[in-house]
């Protein structure tokens, strides 16, 4: 039990056992945060997996030369596509009726409603916006396989999407997260980060408020 409550904790604070993690497993690193990234977009049961706060400090940890950075943006951007992919063709398989699912600990309706809402106000854009949003990046694709959204258009904001998401959070950390008021306060920054992340989805809200 312990061995599993330990495992646990890394894999939902992966961003704060990044260090531990490369020292301990050195260039698996990066399959580490692939397998991360791929699974909190890949499948609608781990949206609680670390996505924003986790490119930050990969990106603080690549800035200081242990690995490198575009080796890292690379296998992330892999990742990210790949994931999203995987969530498209489940979404498309299992179709409307996954609207009648029970809400369980791995499953909320509410999200998935949520993001349906998101994506119908959106279109396509709905997969570049939802990457900055957690929660709604792991939704998003899945849903545009639910609605059957044509295979290539979905890819083209899926790669777009990927390459803002993976870039920006990743070159934010390796320009900015080893400034010592920034790494000394790597909680706050994280914080603001899914403050910011979460705008779109606040205006959205307000906006569906006063319409109804």
């Amino acid at each position: 039990m312990d061995t599993l409550t330990s495992l646990l904790d890394v894999a939902l604070h992966l961003d704060q056992h990044l260090l531990f993690l490369l020292d301990r497993y050195g260039v698996w690193l990066y399959g580490i945060l692939a397998l991360i990234v791929f699974a909190e977009t890949g499948l609608v049961v781990t949206p609680f997996l670390p996505g924003d706060s986790l490119l930050f400090v990969a990106g603080a940890l690549a800035a200081t030369g242990k690995i490198d950075a575009a080796w890292l943006c690379l296998i992330l951007i892999v990742a990210a596509v790949t994931g999203n992919t995987v969530n498209y063709w489940i979404g498309r398989y299992l179709g409307p009726r996954v609207f009648q699912w029970p809400d369980s600990r791995f499953f909320s309706q509410r999200s998935l409603q949520r993001t349906q809402v998101f994506y119908v106000k959106h279109g396509g854009k709905t997969l570049v916006l939802s990457r900055f949003v957690p929660i709604l990046r792991t939704f998003a694709p899945f849903v545009a396989g639910i609605g059957r959204m044509a295979h290539g258009r979905f890819q083209v904001f899926n790669i777009a999407g990927a390459l803002a998401w993976v870039i920006s959070l990743t070159f934010a950390g390796y320009f900015f997260g080893n400034i010592s008021l920034i790494k000394n306060n790597i909680s706050v920054v994280v914080l603001v980060i899914v403050v910011l992340s979460l705008i779109p989805v606040a205006i959205e809200f307000v906006r569906q408020r006063r319409a109804a």
